[in-house]
């Protein structure tokens, strides 16, 4: 990843932590983002700062020992209070990552799943899923993630990316060939997450001061989701959660 003075990074061991630089338009939200199998979580990095630099979100990249993500047994609050700052959290993962952060999900407010899919079912639940898939992956390929579809809330967003594979030429992580990951009939831009989390219109739910509970996101609509000072924050019952909470 090339040095960049929007983003400030930190590394200390737990995670990476990618953020906007001070004056760069933080947001408040943040995404914990879990890497696939024996991957280095560097190889993710570049991809992902589109986020910070487009969208003042900040990233947590999660460093398991082995890069193993997978057998990692680490709470979500490990990686969250990497960034106390932050308000309103995501989790999500590229592969068998994504099968983990599906493990986390019911510590954050909404759930991003990069070419993978979930082994547990969140059907009950009203998380916010965005799923991004590739027509040409031959690992977590479409059939597999249509077959575990039904694991997903029924409004869950799904996208299949015509011409991605699994992760080679920077589909998904930027690391080079594995086997099985599918041969990508197009190129994929390095900035490939962010824009696509963009172009679905999505966003995870956000405080309601009025409501007084969590509200979806609007559709078709990209939108940034403040905190209510004063009467919104976050409670250790919920960690990573805006509530209202008692006096």
């Amino acid at each position: 990843m090339r040095a960049d003075d929007r983003i400030a990074i930190a590394d200390d061991g737990a995670g990476i932590v990618l953020a906007p630089a001070p004056g760069e338009g933080a947001t408040g939200t943040a995404l914990v983002f879990i890497p696939g199998a024996k991957v280095d979580p560097w190889a993710y990095a570049a991809l992902l700062s589109g986020l910070v630099t487009d969208d003042g979100l900040a990233v947590v990249i999660t460093t398991p020992g082995l890069n193993l993500a997978f057998f990692d047994l680490r709470p979500l609050s490990t990686f969250t209070g990497l960034a106390p700052d932050v308000g309103t959290w995501m989790v999500g993962g590229h592969s068998l990552g994504g099968v983990r952060a599906c493990q986390l999900a019911s510590d954050a407010g909404a759930l991003v799943l990069f070419a993978s899919y979930c082994a547990n079912d969140l059907s009950g639940s009203a998380l916010p899923v965005l799923s991004l898939a590739g027509s040409e992956d031959g690992l977590s390929t479409p059939q597999m993630i249509a077959d575990a579809r039904h694991l997903l809330p029924a409004d869950a967003t799904m996208i299949e990316i015509p011409g991605a594979s699994h992760a080679s030429h920077a589909s998904f992580g930027d690391y080079g060939a594995h086997p099985g990951d599918g041969t990508p009939t197009r190129p994929t831009p390095k900035s490939a997450p962010s824009s696509r989390i963009k172009s679905a219109n999505w966003r995870p739910a956000c405080p309601d001061a009025a409501a007084g509970d969590i509200r979806p996101p609007r559709p078709g609509r990209w939108r940034r989701c403040p905190s209510q000072p004063g009467r919104w924050r976050r409670c250790p019952s919920r960690p990573g959660r805006w509530r209202r909470c008692p006096p």
